[in-house]
């Protein structure tokens, strides 16, 4: 498993105390560690395997290095010792519920937490409070990333053994909540609570497609005379994936190990020796289509321009008029943000903004460079854009974008327009580090034919409607020669205008010195 825990080929006997062994009590805590693993409870195991599930300490064993697990709390013990015996208490509640610790994984440093779904439905004790504050408080000052297993049921009323009247002053979440260290939720099964609040608090949440995610769990829907409610009805991903909640939602647990360890992986810096011309950069020559009206899905754009087989598309069913990414541009980790003309024409709307803003707060956090595809009208306006709440979440995305202090490069694609093109390069073309745009690609204040409309309107209604569309053509077309990218790099509104195949080899060139 990983856990450095003797390998013991059957059960030890309790009792089973030898008169050759060299140290008093060694036995008696090899029998205790064997309690705390999963050979130490088969049925229970068993019965969650059938469901298709795996166990806590199976899913830690697949994500760290093996032997690297440096185990925290092993044999703490729900503090109901007021109504249960101890022995029990040792058998039915191993490590109080949570497993946590330190490890490596692919030779990265980093903590695993865990709560335990076989140890009374992965609820929160209050000794696994005090071992989650005290894993929390250690892996803070080892400046680790952390990977944390959340499903659970949230708090446990049944810890009669802790005095206390509302437990608000438990510092887990707190705590939790100030890391400045990458943090990374995965969700499987029902999570609730507590354990929601945690997995919500995180960086990103990984989910399977059977997680049930709620700020609270049937019992306590009831408790408040809300209705009764099964837990498959609350938070599930139908609902948490298109609403944001969730990052990524991946197949099973073992695929949610592997995109952790495909995330983790993009923490340890640039890969050396990474191939910029690997043959696919040609494919952006044709990557957009002939008619600049027409919509076309960007991912296919930022599969070519990243390194093959890197891209973690985040938040895909949310906001997908934009499309967000980790990836790795010419072995250098990347958070990519791209407009997406499949969806709203690329316009920038109030869920938009938001999903803006927060990638670009991660990438802050995570200390990732940041390449922008711009594609876009601009924001989404009129009285039902405005009814959302747009004006605050376009502001938080542009003070996002203004705020980076990692490289940023911005790659005009086709449409630059107005405030949103802005927002899309950190609130300025000249805000990038460098920002570049494609041969066929127009910037402006606004859409063209708009912006013509708007500044010739006294004009225009003093002619008949055939005139006044005529008019309208011929103006948007000079118009449009004028908003070339040529034209905006001879006004020197941006930096260089290049041919698609060079996009690669620009962004490598620019992050890397910088």
């Amino acid at each position: 498993m990983g856990d450095r825990q003797p390998c013991a080929t059957k059960e030890p006997a309790i009792n089973d105390h030898h008169s050759d062994n060299p140290v008093e009590g060694t036995d008696e805590v090899i029998v205790r560690r064997f309690l705390t693993t999963d050979a130490a409870r088969p049925e229970k195991v068993d019965a969650w395997h059938a469901k298709g599930r795996r166990t806590a300490r199976e899913n830690i064993a697949d994500l760290v290095d093996a032997g690297s697990f440096v185990e925290y709390g092993r044999f703490v013990t729900p503090a109901q010792e007021g109504k249960r015996e101890v022995a029990d208490l040792v058998l039915d509640g191993p490590a109080d519920g949570i497993i946590g610790g330190t490890a490596t994984v692919d030779g990265t440093p980093c903590a695993v937490f865990s709560y335990d779904y076989l140890v009374m439905a992965g609820t929160q004790g209050m000794r696994g409070h005090r071992k989650s504050d005290r894993l929390i408080e250690i892996v803070t000052r080892m400046d680790l990333p952390t990977v944390f297993f959340t499903e659970g049921g949230g708090g446990r009323p049944g810890d009669v053994d802790w005095p206390l009247v509302s437990a608000l002053d438990v510092g887990s979440f707190a705590l939790w909540g100030a890391m400045t260290t990458p943090r990374i939720a995965v969700v499987s099964g029902r999570c609730f609570a507590g354990n929601a609040v945690l997995a919500g608090s995180a960086d990103l949440r990984i989910a399977t497609p059977e997680a049930n995610l709620g700020m609270a769990g049937p019992a306590m829907i009831a408790g408040g005379g809300l209705g009764e409610f099964a837990p498959e009805q609350i938070g599930p991903v139908a609902d948490q994936e298109p609403n944001g909640v969730l990052d990524v939602v991946v197949d099973d647990e073992e695929d949610a190990v592997t995109v952790v360890k495909e995330i983790l992986g993009l923490l340890d810096g640039p890969i050396a020796g990474t191939s910029i011309d690997d043959g696919r950069q040609l494919d952006l020559r044709d990557a957009l289509p002939a008619n600049d009206r027409e919509a076309f899905d960007v991912r296919p754009v930022v599969e070519t321009i990243a390194d093959e087989d890197t891209v973690i598309w985040l938040r895909s069913a949310f906001a997908p008029e934009l499309v967000t990414a980790l990836a790795r541009v010419g072995g250098i980790p990347v958070g990519v943000i791209a407009n997406q003309s499949t969806a709203e024409a690329g316009a920038i709307t109030h869920a938009a903004s938001t999903k803006a803003a927060d990638f670009l707060e991660l990438c802050e956090r995570w200390r990732l460079p940041v390449v922008s595809l711009v594609d876009t009208p601009g924001f989404m306006v009129g009285p039902d854009a405005e009814r959302t709440g747009l004006v605050r979440e376009a502001s938080r995305m542009v003070n996002a974008g203004a705020r980076l202090t990692t490289p940023l490069v911005g790659i005009v694609l086709r449409r630059g327009y107005g405030l949103g093109a802005q927002a899309m390069l950190g609130g300025s073309t000249h805000r990038p580090l460098m920002t570049a745009a494609w041969p066929d690609a127009h910037l402006g204040p606004m859409g063209l034919e708009g912006a013509v409309r708007l500044g010739m309107a006294k004009e225009l209604a003093a002619m008949d409607a055939d005139r006044r569309e005529t008019v309208v053509a011929q103006a948007t077309v000079a118009m449009r020669e004028h908003a070339k990218a040529l034209n905006a790099a001879r006004y020197f509104e941006i930096d260089d205008v290049i041919d698609p195949i060079e996009t690669r080899a620009l962004i490598v060139a620019t992050i890397g010195r910088a």
